[in-house]
């Protein structure tokens, strides 16, 4: 039983050793096709070959060519695939792109573009003027003497038809004995049993010259009725007002067409509005006004654009304007100076944008429009009629585009905003946005580009140097080999063919880049393009 123990022992060891042998072995095998059942649908969900759109120029030009080539430079076009910006992550010459953290700190705010009716207030200085229609003369058209007078002082309210002064006139005396007579001799004719109409005719055109001469009706019924010439006659005026005017004096003489009396209604005045010439086509007849004086501090009258004068006084450059209001209790008092809050603007709506969204450089006005997070794009834009906050768009800027409306001008210092506008009119040179051309002899630009490379060759004569540079960040120019001008001859002085150096450039005129400085690296520091 002893030697029969051990063996049993053994036996069991092995058997169980076995068994979890095979058991590692299924556990392996399981795990192993899981991990094989794992991988298979991440193997079929690699990523498919991406579809070639086309080939881009490598500087940022509009061209685009459907197979491989290289530009005059000799640098090769970049393949651009779907889904893939065209720039390569790089905006385009003619556009602008700026970090989204960039964005936030500089502030930038967009807003869209769209139909707005464009109401502008001018605001002008004024004057009040009575209205020239509602003014009276009191001029008698013979000539008489003054003999007492019922309004003897200016700025006296009259009714119509109240008594003025009575005048004696001896050309008015006689023509009334005239009619007198002449329709004396009527009764005596007709009595008679003779022809009056001879008389009857004297007798009408001295009555008509009374009337003529502005005689009352009440008088002249009076005349007729009594057949007796009075000695005085009463004036009474014609309308309703206050005397602005007054000559008639006591006792005084006066000549036919003398104006003794005016009188003028102020319950309606007009306000004469200077209006410069620039907002001359915002204002219009019929157009609501708000007129203001400082006699009467937040008050203000309300009265309506009449009439545009068709002169311009050379003097101010200003045009005037006519506002007719109401004047109750004759507040407004001629020749009193007002501001005038004048409303302007169209009654169709029209497609406009904040003013603040428009950069003027005098020349040329500029839009950016906001293409994505980011990336902008300047336009230039043809504008038309401004409202206090808004302008009207005609050109440039298409309804529900995103326009810059704050920061823009900070986002030109961030950015090469001149650069981008500059492509608005085409490349030039290398691609580099297109500049106004500056004359021969201007100097070069006060900032520049700095650039690494390796000298290639040297002409002395032509004044220029062959640089294998490596990329230019400021102007997103890739390595090359490219020619530059020397700004003088010594710049040329003690280069070599292979050394490395570092370089300043600028852009003398489109597609003229000139070396304003060069200066040799030390040893192992080269950079060589290729």
């Amino acid at each position: 039983m002893k030697t029969s123990t051990p063996f049993v022992a053994v036996a069991l060891l092995a058997a169980v050793g076995g068994g979890g042998y095979w058991l590692g072995m299924r556990s392996m095998q399981a795990s192993d096709g899981a991990a094989v059942s794992a991988a298979a649908p991440a193997a079929s969900a690699a990523p498919r070959q991406r579809k070639l759109l086309h080939y881009r120029n490598p500087m940022g030009l509009a061209d685009i060519s459907p197979t491989p080539k290289k530009d005059p430079m000799g640098m090769d076009y970049i393949p651009v695939y779907e889904g893939e910006d065209d720039a390569g992550g790089a905006a385009p010459a003619h556009q602008i792109r700026i970090s989204t953290d960039k964005v936030q700190k500089l502030g930038v705010r967009v807003e869209a573009a769209r139909l707005r009716h464009l109401a502008r207030t001018v605001r002008a200085a004024g004057r009040v003027e009575a209205d020239e229609r509602r003014v009276t003369a009191i001029t008698p058209k013979f000539e008489g003497y003054v003999e007492r007078l019922y309004v003897n002082v200016t700025g006296q309210p009259v009714g119509k038809g109240q008594p003025l002064f009575d005048v004696y006139s001896p050309e008015l005396v006689s023509a009334q004995r005239e009619y007198v007579i002449a329709m004396q001799g009527v009764d005596a004719m007709t009595r008679a049993g003779g022809d009056a109409s001879g008389m009857r005719q004297l007798a009408d055109s001295a009555l008509a010259r009374m009337r003529n001469w502005d005689l009352g009706p009440e008088q002249t019924a009076a005349l007729v009725k009594s057949g007796e010439a009075a000695r005085r006659i009463t004036f009474r005026s014609p309308v309703a007002g206050i005397v602005t005017e007054k000559k008639a004096l006591q006792g005084m003489r006066f000549m036919p067409g003398e104006t003794l009396y005016q009188v003028t209604d102020l319950s309606s005045v007009w306000v004469v509005a200077d209006v410069f010439e620039q907002d001359l086509a915002l204002v219009r007849p019929g157009a609501k006004a708000a007129v203001s004086v400082n006699a009467y501090p937040g008050k203000v009258f309300d009265g309506t654009i009449s009439y545009v004068y068709p002169t311009l006084r050379e003097g101010t450059r200003t045009v005037p304007v006519r506002v007719e209001l109401a004047n109750p209790g004759q507040l407004l008092k001629p020749a009193m100076f007002a501001q005038v809050e004048l409303g302007a603007g169209g009654n169709a709506p029209v497609l406009a944008v904040p003013d603040s969204a428009v950069i003027d450089s005098g020349t040329r006005r500029i839009v950016l429009v906001q293409l994505e997070q980011g990336r902008f794009e300047p336009r230039e834009v043809k504008t038309g009629a401004r409202s206090d906050h808004h302008v009207e768009i005609r050109d440039g800027v298409r309804e529900g585009e995103q326009v810059v409306v704050a920061a823009n001008f900070l986002i030109d210092a961030e950015s090469n905003l001149k650069a981008a506008v500059g492509t608005l009119g085409g490349h030039a040179g290398h691609g580099s946005p297109a500049a106004a051309p500056q004359p021969a002899a201007s100097a070069p630009a006060a900032v520049g580009h700095r650039g690494e490379g390796t000298v290639e060759s040297i002409d002395a004569q032509a004044g220029t140097l062959m640089l294998n540079h490596g990329p230019i960040e400021s102007l997103r120019w890739p390595a090359m080999s490219m020619e530059f001008k020397a700004a003088h001859a010594g710049l040329l002085a003690g280069l070599k063919p292979g050394a490395a150096v570092t370089f300043e450039f600028v852009e003398r005129q489109p597609g003229d880049w000139v070396v304003t400085r060069v200066e040799r690296k030390p040893a192992g520091g080269a950079h060589r393009g290729h």
